[in-house]
């Protein structure tokens, strides 16, 4: 299934995605969550109901009116609320790269374990527009990931099992005002400020069985579904990233593993996956400079647009606006020196 959240009179509602048509699920049966919250509370029911109604529709047994087509909804994030939101660092080109352009090794503790790092799950949306304070636009980036929504609740669970508490695949696009972010990691604590003012998840909630044609076996030494799932981003129409979903080394089952280690697991955490090969500017602009010392550097501007593109997960779109302010947190601590 492919699972839209959208909003309609200022309510929030689930829908079907059928061929860029949305059909709301509580329209096409009165038993269906009619928020994607409310689904994953009791997964296993929703998703048995929901796949037939969606077959019965798409034979055509079941005559269910669109409701709006893709297009011309107001998409929100899949799982406006989650209960939290983490992100992981499995794509080891990312790593070595973003390394080696800093003039460091690569640490071998990647390939050891999976790590990942709490952020703001208050700060997630969907498409549209991504409002900015004047810090951030200090080198503000974009980052090209993928991520999953868990469906279940669990504690210690195995890699081997984890792709149970998944309830499907969406794109992220983990947003980062760079100078914030190094400048509060000097003292080794973070990342916050440089990375709490959004996450852009959506547009849709992709599940596995939609995917099945596209997967593919783990790395050698790892568990876990596995896609080859090529991935893009454009800012302003211009292609800046491309890389493979297929390209984790470590697989989301084994970033779950880690995550649920002595730690409750709940319905609606959302996990990314970091960042995937040439997948940002700061990665794009380091390697750059080291090829070239006139290499002109990019950063996100007000009004840029950026789009992000996963086979089979849709086409995720936001605009870059200015917040009507002139505070700034960096000249703050400036004038305090």
């Amino acid at each position: 299934m492919k699972l839209v959240t959208y909003s309609s009179n200022g309510k929030e509602k689930l829908a079907f995605c059928l061929n860029d048509q949305l059909f709301d699920t509580q329209t096409a049966h009165a038993e269906l969550a009619g928020t994607l919250a409310d689904a994953l509370k009791d997964w296993d029911s929703f998703s048995s109901l929901a796949k037939q109604v969606e077959a019965s529709i798409k034979s055509g047994a079941l005559a269910v009116p669109s409701t709006i087509s893709l297009n011309e909804a107001t998409v929100l994030a899949p799982l406006p609320r989650p209960a939290s939101c983490r992100d992981g660092y499995a794509f080891r080109q990312h790593v070595a790269a973003a390394r080696r352009n800093r003039k460091v090794e690569m640490i071998p503790e990647f390939d050891e374990y999976p790590i990942f790092y709490f952020t703001n799950h208050n700060a997630v949306q969907g498409p549209g527009e991504i409002p900015v304070m004047p810090d951030h636009l200090q080198k503000l980036d974009f980052e090209l990931e993928a991520a999953i929504i868990t469906c279940k609740s669990g504690r210690n669970i195995k890699a081997e099992e984890a792709d149970e508490y998944i309830a499907g695949y969406l794109i992220m696009n983990d947003m980062s005002a760079r100078l914030l972010q190094m400048e509060e990691m000097k003292l080794n604590l973070g990342p916050a400020k440089g990375k709490d003012f959004c996450t852009v998840i959506g547009p849709m909630l992709v599940t596995p069985d939609e995917l099945e044609a596209y997967r593919i076996a783990p790395k050698q030494g790892h568990v876990g579904a596995t896609y080859s799932l090529k991935m893009r981003c454009w800012v302003n129409d211009v292609l800046v990233s491309e890389g493979n979903m297929g390209d984790m080394d470590w697989t989301f089952a084994e970033i779950l593993e880690r995550c649920a280690y002595g730690a409750n697991i709940q319905p609606g955490e959302v996990i990314g996956s970091g960042t995937v090969g040439t997948g940002c500017f700061l990665e794009l602009n380091g390697t750059g400079l080291l090829n070239d010392p006139n290499y002109k550097v990019q950063w996100l501007q007000v009004g840029d647009v950026v789009k992000m593109e996963i086979d089979g997960l849709g086409t995720l779109v936001n605009t870059i606006v200015a917040e009507a302010s002139d505070w700034s947190i960096l000249a703050q601590k400036k004038q305090a020196q």
